[in-house]
């Protein structure tokens, strides 16, 4: 079992997914949750079937780590380190997504202090960047205690745009200096 584990912190384990069922179980209740969706892609849950035959082989792949709980081992989420495609393998970036049960407890925010660390320490990342829809003010005040900072607003081409959409996306980042000082 811990040779799955990729990091702990105070209260979460972070581990390896595995192309299984029961994390295939997580992950299609984690996308069904409408509040969750709210501001990611097209607003709507992701299939069961995109997430159990393109989503869970490409997370057990990558570097995308399922968050538990450590006092009672229940599923809170993921995180993520992952570079951008076509982009430098050490300018990596932060995603999340968490359990509406789990927000507002802070799990957001110490996972992503964890992994900007361990960016840093020893993954060799240069710069840890992270994006979001600007109206998503939780995710960026989420990006901010983790020690990043605004970069800029950018707007994006959306087939379906969701709600809030015309505000545009923000980008947040941290360079190995900055951290470093």
């Amino acid at each position: 079992m811990h040779s799955r584990i990729f990091l702990e912190t105070g209260r979460l384990t972070l581990r390896h997914f595995t192309d299984t069922d029961a994390d295939a179980e997580l992950l299609v209740a984690l996308d069904s949750d409408p509040e969750v969706m709210r501001y990611l892609g097209n607003g709507r849950p992701t299939p069961s079937d995109v997430i159990r035959h393109e989503v869970l082989p490409r997370f057990a792949r990558s570097q995308v780590w399922a968050a538990e709980e450590r006092s009672t081992g229940h599923f809170v989420g993921w995180f993520a380190l992952t570079p951008r495609a076509g982009g430098p393998a050490d300018d990596l970036e932060l995603g999340y997504r968490l359990r509406r049960a789990a927000w507002g407890r802070g799990y957001a925010t110490e996972g992503s202090r964890a992994l900007v660390r361990k960016a840093f320490t020893d993954l060799g990342a240069q710069r840890v960047y992270a994006e979001t829809m600007f109206v998503n003010t939780r995710s960026r005040r989420v990006m901010e205690k983790a020690g990043l900072s605004f970069v800029r607003v950018f707007h994006e081409e959306w087939d379906e745009a969701l709600p809030g959409a015309e505000r545009g996306e923000v980008e947040y980042a941290l360079t190995r200096s900055a951290w470093a000082e």
